[in-house]
């Protein structure tokens, strides 16, 4: 389990560290192209959840206490799953983790420190706390699909076990029935 909480620390540390150079580096509302019309970081303070929802003082309440609870149960379910693989604890790391990272923000600040632009699609301005949630729940549905398919071909092996087995007795039962010689077919 140390492992897991040593990730979640890591995705905390560089989030913050992050959050920390932008506002010492840009003006809120700053920007600095890294690639033009590509790729900037742009110092942003975002007082909603993803895409601004929960933007309201009265609904930022609801956000947290949702997020709260999320974090309190992946971290239960990372204990009672921390011995079902590496790809499923690193995930629930990562969540969890990327999900602290924000209510840090959100708890100190009553907003969240984004800056990382991709303007070439379009995109909101997010964190690396953000992007370690979303690499985390990628990887989280890897680790379900990799379980399923680990369970479906169990279940196969299973079934073709049974089936040979079958097979097998009914083979003895031949040849047990031709050397006392009986012939079934008959």
């Amino acid at each position: 389990m140390l492992i897991w909480l040593m990730i979640m620390t890591g995705v905390i540390f560089l989030d913050q560290l992050t959050k920390w150079l932008t506002v010492i580096n840009l003006e809120y509302g700053e920007t600095f192209p890294l690639i033009e019309n590509v790729f900037h970081f742009t110092y942003v303070r975002n007082t909603g959840a993803a895409f601004s929802i929960f933007n309201q003082p009265d609904q930022r309440w609801i956000f947290m206490s949702i997020s709260s609870v999320a974090i309190v149960a992946l971290s239960i379910y990372l204990w009672f799953n921390r011995k079902k693989g590496a790809l499923l604890c690193v995930a629930l790391s990562f969540i969890i983790g990327g999900g602290i990272a924000n209510m840090i923000d959100r708890c100190l600040l009553k907003y969240v420190i984004d800056m990382l632009d991709f303007r070439l699609i379009n995109f909101a301005v997010f964190n690396v706390a953000d992007s370690f949630v979303c690499v985390g729940v990628g990887l989280f549905a890897l680790a379900v699909l990799r379980e399923e398919f680990l369970e479906m071909k169990k279940e196969k092996a299973a079934k073709l076990a049974a089936e040979n087995v079958e097979e097998v007795s009914e083979v003895a039962e031949q040849n047990e029935d031709e050397e006392n010689g009986t012939d079934l077919n008959n």
